[in-house]
Order: structure tokens, then sequence, then C-alpha cells
């Protein structure tokens, strides 16, 4: 879907913009005047870990559930741990970073990785040794993905990275294609403010 038909949370629209009008998330570097999307900024994503701050937003995510964006491989092994009634933890660190519910239906929808299951991640990608497969420059997204609600995260902060586990799978929406998420994100901005999470 393209940005400009996506809703848009309140904090994402006052982030600041690519020259496609693309909203740049929290964790994202900056070369020049250009976002190097397929990057994590470490000082930014250590902030956002250590404040409990939104890694698409900035903004401090409440006490209690946290949310991300899943696919492929990990969408699949989260759907079949919670179909044969197994808990689910992710065992392998991810470099991405816990945010709103609001935020991660949105980015799930507009970041064209996370929204379709033939997209690559970019090939400018980074990814240290040992980390998970899906973090892989070039790696495609699979066949489903997936907003996952966690009922908490932990996180190392390194010399050189920034790194996330999450805890018990708390919502669990799988997509083929994100615009199947428009509806929930629709139905979470209409909620009054202080019921967002």
């Amino acid at each position: 879907m393209h940005v400009d038909s996506v809703p848009m949370p309140p904090a994402v629209r006052a982030r600041p913009r690519d020259t496609r009008g693309y909203p740049v998330p929290a964790i994202t570097p900056w070369e020049g005047d250009e976002p190097r999307f397929a990057l994590t900024d470490y000082g930014r994503s250590a902030d956002c870990a250590h404040g409990r701050l939104c890694s698409v937003c900035s903004t401090l995510i409440p006490r209690g559930p946290v949310w991300r964006v899943v696919g492929g491989t990990e969408a699949a092994a989260i759907g079949a741990a919670l179909a044969a009634g197994r808990p689910y933890r992710n065992l392998a660190p991810t470099m991405e970073g816990p945010g709103h519910r609001a935020c991660m239906l949105y980015a799930s929808m507009v970041c064209p990785y996370l929204a379709r299951p033939n997209a690559r991640r970019g090939l400018s990608a980074d990814a240290p040794e040992g980390m998970a497969a899906h973090v892989l420059r070039g790696a495609v997204r699979g066949g489903i993905g997936a907003v996952v609600g966690f009922a908490d995260y932990e996180y190392a902060v390194t010399g050189t990275h920034v790194l996330f586990r999450f805890l018990d799978v708390v919502e669990f929406r799988p997509h083929e294609t994100a615009d199947a998420q428009l509806d929930e994100l629709r139905a979470e901005l209409a909620r009054p403010a202080e019921e967002q999470r």
C-alpha cells in the first residue's frame, strides 16, 4: 500500500519524512539528508531499548504488551506454536525493537519488506553474525507476515549492537499482504488516545 492511503498514527505523523513522503522510523540512521531504511542506528536503538520508546515513533510505550512485525519463518513458527498450544519465545536475538500496536500495524503496511511476501530486505542491510536469517541482506520476507504482541521484551546493548528478545505472545495477527491489517489499524486509531496500545 502507498503511504498516502494508510491512516497514520499521530506520533508517526510527527516524524521526519523522506523525499517520497515516508515517515522515517526512530531507529533509522541518516546519511546527510537521506534516511538509510535498511540500517539500524545503534545509539537511537539503545535509547529506545533503555527508555521503553517505540522504535517507529520514539514515544513512550506504556507498561504492558509491546508489538513488532515479523515475517516468513518467524511468523510461521509463532503460528505453529500457538496452533499446537505451545508457548513461543524467540531464542535468536533480533535488532528489530518493539513498538506501539498502532505503529507496528502501520509499519506492516507501508514498509515494502514487511508488506509483501516477495519483498526482499535491502541489500544495504547490516546483519551481525549469529543473527536470525530474516535480517540478512536480500532475504525474502516469505509467505506470511504478522503483527505480534508480546507481554514484554528483554534487551542487551553490546559494544556494536542492540539486541532484543520478546517474551510470551499475547496477540498474533498474520497476513499474506499487509493490507489485511488496515481495518485493525483504523479500529486502533479510533480508540481514545489513553486506550491505544
